[in-house]
């Protein structure tokens, strides 16, 4: 058995760039290595594991059954170390250069991330926010490696695997262009939503989809005149047509800020959408994260009032 006492251990952080790059070069990059000296960790790392471990392909470098059994294991090892090493440090957010990293749906984005940055800016000017969408399914091993301190959206999935918090119950409206003929009632009717022509946004989060199974159990459904993949698009599109949208009902009245839009209830009931905050539990007790969230759900719980 090799002995611990005999292995560098940055080949660890190497081998564990290059399982997640799936490149020399961007695992360099990664480190601060020169590709010459990655390369060379990893013929360490060959000798010491007694196998490939990377074999070169079009598609980047791909792991063997041995690489893949082990970066589960490196990278816990890993994560663990970058723990113990927090504890060491005393989190002050005035002088701290310390980059988070949040995860947003891009509607997130829109109505949340000018008032989280306004505030860090305020009380943190040297800190660094890091805004990386993420697959839901990639969310967890991205917290529990460091890669992702915080993910903010409506995300039942993770409730069981991370610590969370409730931020807000979000709800949703329909919305389209400001013009003469429109209903005068606070809510269309379901002929009038149904007869109109929608945009359907194709959003990863399960609350999108909510209204599509209400109007499902009421036998009809949307008539989709344009799919788009983001809520971004929705204000320029809806300023240049006749078309509708249904969005949370937060972010419509932040797009909604110069009155050019009217803003209806929806002919069904669709279910309030928990907003929530997640974190991992290795880095509950980090400084840096606890201020960090506490800041995080000030600003978004703010919108509960909206």
């Amino acid at each position: 058995m090799t002995s611990i006492d005999h292995v560098d251990l940055n080949l660890l952080r190497v081998f564990h760039a290059i399982v997640e790059e799936r490149s020399l070069t961007k695992a360099g990059e990664r480190l601060a290595l020169t590709q010459p000296a990655v390369s060379y960790a990893l013929g360490r790392l060959r000798t010491l594991f007694d196998d490939q471990l990377f074999i070169r392909t079009r598609a980047g470098m791909q792991p063997t059954p041995v690489a893949l059994e082990l970066a589960g294991i490196v990278g816990q090892a890993l994560a663990m170390v970058r723990e113990a090493l927090r504890y060491a440090e005393t989190f002050d957010p005035a002088v701290s250069t310390r980059t988070f990293r949040l995860s947003l749906s891009d509607a997130g984005e829109m109505a949340y991330l000018p008032a989280i940055c306004k505030a860090l800016r305020e009380r943190a000017p040297r800190a660094t926010l890091s805004v990386r969408p993420m697959p839901v399914e990639e969310i967890e091993e991205a917290m529990r490696s460091s890669r992702l301190d915080f993910a903010i959206g409506n995300l039942p999935e993770l409730m069981p695997r991370t610590r969370h918090q409730v931020l807000f119950e979000e709800t949703y409206v329909c919305m389209t262009a400001r013009r003469r003929g429109l209903p005068k009632t606070p809510g269309l009717s379901l002929d009038e939503f149904v007869r109109a022509a929608h945009v359907q946004v194709k959003s990863v989060e399960h609350s999108h989809h909510a209204l599509d199974d209400a109007l499902r159990a009421k036998g009809v459904g949307r008539n989709i005149a344009l799919e788009v993949p983001h809520f971004v698009a929705l204000p320029g599109v809806l300023s240049a047509t006749d078309l509708f949208a249904t969005l949370p009902k937060r972010l419509a009245r932040i797009l909604n800020r110069d009155n050019g839009f009217c803003l209806y209830e929806l002919p069904v009931r669709v279910p309030a959408a928990p907003v929530t905050m997640h974190w991992h539990e290795h880095f509950h007790e980090d400084q840096g994260i606890a201020w960090m969230r506490a800041l995080l759900a000030e600003i978004v719980q703010h919108f509960e009032q909206m």
